[in-house]
C-alpha cells in the first residue's frame, strides 16, 4: 500500500520563493576560526619570556598545547549546537566532519598538554621522566580544579575511543550518541582549571574576559538551539503520529500531524531528528528526511528498517506524541545554480529526492530522477514518482540488478548516453556512501563540475 502527499504547484511556488543566490559562509567562518587560533598563539607568545633551558621549553610547550586545546573545546561544542547558519547553509554533513576533526585534534592536544606539563613539573622538582605519573597524582591533589580536569580528560578519552571507526560501527547508535553527549560534561569540568591555573589568564585580565566571553557565547548558543528552540517548536506544533503505512517490504512511511506545520520553515531535502514518545523509543533520537513537501497539517518520513529504532517504527500507533528537532540540512533548492537538475537516489535515499522531485521548479524535461535499487520491488514510492513525472513532464529512470544479480552499470558513458547534456545539470545525490562515491566519480568523468554535485553524508 502507498500513500500520496502531493503539494503540486503550490509546493513549487513555495520552493521558488526560497531560492536565493547561495552564499556559503564556510570561508568567512574558517577565517574567523584561524583568526581566533592566531590570537591564542599571540597571547602565548606575548606572555612567554626568553626560555633558556629544557624545562622551560617543555613547560611552554605544555602551555601552548593547553591554550589551543581550550580554544578547540569551545569550537567542538559550537559545532554541536546546531546553529541554523551552519546546519542549513554549510551543511550538516560538513559541520559533522568539522566536529569530528576538531574532536581528534582536541584530544591530541589535551594528551600532549598533560604529558608536557607534568614532565616539566617533574623536572622542576628534580625528578625524572619516569616520575610523571607520581607528579600527575601530586598535581591533582595540590592544584585547584585539577581533580575536575582529570575527570574531564578521562571523559574525553572515552569519547575519543568510542568515535574510532571500528568501535563506532560496532556500537548501537543510541549508545554512541549518549556517550557523545558527555562532551558537554568534559568541557565543563576542564574549563575551570584553565582559569585558576593558567598563567596567561592570571597576568592578562583581558584574556580571561575573552575566554569567559567565548565559552559564555557558546553555552548560550547550545542552550538556545539545543534546548529552548526545540521546546518552543514542539509546544507550538504539538506533533503526533497519524498513521504508519508499509510502502514496500521493510520500508514504512510515518505520517505526522500537527498544528501549522508549514510554519516550521522546513524545505524539501531537509531532515529532522525525531523522537517518538512510545515505550522503548522515548530516549532515542534519530535523523530522518522528509519524503514529501511539508503541508500545513502533515509531514511524512519514509524509513527503511536497518536498525532497532527504524524497525520499531512500524509498531507506532496513531496518537503517539512526537518530539522533533530541526529542520536541518542544506540539500535544498537553494543549492541549485542551473536550469536542469538530475536527482540521483540510492535505496532509501529516495526520501529527500522524492520531495525535491515534486517541488523543484522547472519546465518539462528540466528535471530527471535516477533511482537505484536492488529489485523493482525495492522501488519505494514508485507510484508517487511516476505520477509526479507524468504531471510535470519530468524524466524518471530506475536502475536495478538483473535477475542474475548483476549490478547496473552507472558509468560516465551510460550517464552521457541517457542524458547527453549532463554536464549542464546540477546534481543532487542521496544514498549509501559507496554508491554516492561511485556515482560522484562517474559524474566528474562525465564533465559535471564538483561545485554542482550536491550531496550530504552523515557517516562519521
Amino acid at each position: 500500500m502507498t500513500t500520496t502527499l502531493a503539494g503540486g504547484r503550490a509546493a513549487r511556488r513555495q520552493t521558488m520563493r526560497r531560492i536565493r543566490p547561495r552564499r556559503s559562509p564556510a570561508v568567512p567562518l574558517l577565517l574567523a576560526v584561524w583568526a581566533g587560533a592566531a590570537a591564542v598563539l599571540w597571547l602565548w607568545w606575548h606572555n612567554t619570556p626568553a626560555v633558556a633551558d629544557t624545562t622551560g621549553r617543555i613547560l611552554n610547550a605544555g602551555r601552548i598545547t593547553g591554550l589551543l586545546a581550550g580554544y578547540l573545546m569551545a569550537l567542538v561544542v559550537l559545532q554541536m549546537a546546531r546553529v541554523p547558519a551552519l546546519e542549513r547553509r554549510v551543511g550538516s554533513d560538513r559541520v559533522a566532519r568539522w566536529h569530528a576533526m576538531s574532536g581528534r585534534y582536541t584530544l591530541c592536544l589535551i594528551v600532549a598538554h598533560v604529558f608536557l606539563t607534568m614532565w616539566g613539573y617533574a623536572l622542576q622538582a628534580g625528578k625524572s621522566l619516569g616520575d610523571i605519573v607520581q607528579q600527575t597524582v601530586d598535581s591533582i591533589n595540590q592544584l585547584p580544579d585539577m581533580g575536575k580536569a582529570a575527570i574531564g580528560m578521562g571523559l574525553f578519552v572515552v569519547i575519543g575511543l568510542t568515535s574510532i571507526g571500528p568501535v563506532r560501527r560496532r556500537l548501537p547508535y543510541d549508545a554512541w550518541y549518549h556517550v557523545h553527549l558527555l562532551t558537554y560534561a568534559a568541557v565543563f569540568l576542564t574549563f575551570w582549571h584553565q582559569i585558576t591555573t593558567g598563567n596567561d589568564f592570571a597576568v592578562e585580565p583581558t584574556a580571561k574576559t575573552f575566554w569567559y566571553g567565548l565559552y559564555g557565547a557558546v553555552t548560550a548558543l547550545v542552550l538556545w538551539y539545543r534546548i529552548l528552540t526545540p521546546i518552543r517548536l514542539n509546544l507550538r506544533h504539538r506533533m503526533r503520529v497519524e498513521a504508519v503505512i508499509e510502502e514496500t517490504p521493510g520500508i514504512v512511511s510515518v505520517l505526522i500531524g500537527g498544528r501549522r506545520l508549514h510554519r516550521m520553515g522546513a524545505e524539501a531535502g531537509q531532515f529532522f531528528r525525531w523522537r517518538f514518545l512510545a515505550p522503548g523509543m522515548r530516549f532515542s533520537s534519530h535523523p530522518y528526511s522528509l519524503s514529501a513537501a511539508p503541508r500545513p497539517d502533515m509531514l511524512r518520513i519514509t524509513v527503511k528498517a536497518i536498525g532497532d529504532h527504524s524497525a520499531r517504527l512500524r509498531e507506532l500507533t496513531p496518537g503517539t506524541k512526537v518530539w522533533a528537532e530541526g529542520p536541518y540540512g542544506a540539500l535544498t533548492a537553494q543549492r541549485r545554480s542551473r536550469g536542469k537538475v538530475l536527482l540521483v537516489a540510492g535505496g532509501v535515499g529516495i526520501t529527500p529526492m522524492r520531495a525535491l522531485f515534486e517541488t523543484l521548479p522547472g519546465a518539462a524535461g528540466d528535471i530527471t530522477l535516477l533511482y537505484r535499487a536492488n529489485t523493482t520491488q525495492d522501488l519505494a514510492l514508485w507510484d508517487e514518482l511516476a505520477a509526479i513525472a507524468e504531471e510535470r513532464g519530468a524524466r524518471l529512470m530506475y536502475a536495478v540488478n538483473s535477475p542474475e544479480g548483476e549490478r547496473p552499470d552507472i558509468s560516465a558513458e551510460n550517464l552521457q548516453r541517457k542524458i547527453p547534456d549532463i554536464e549542464t545539470h546540477d546534481v543532487f545525490m542521496c544514498g549509501p556512501p559507496g554508491f554516492a562515491q561511485s556515482v560522484y566519480e562517474a559524474l566528474r568523468e562525465a564533465g559535471v563540475p564538483a561545485r554542482r554535485i550536491h550531496h550530504e553524508s552523515f557517516e562519521m
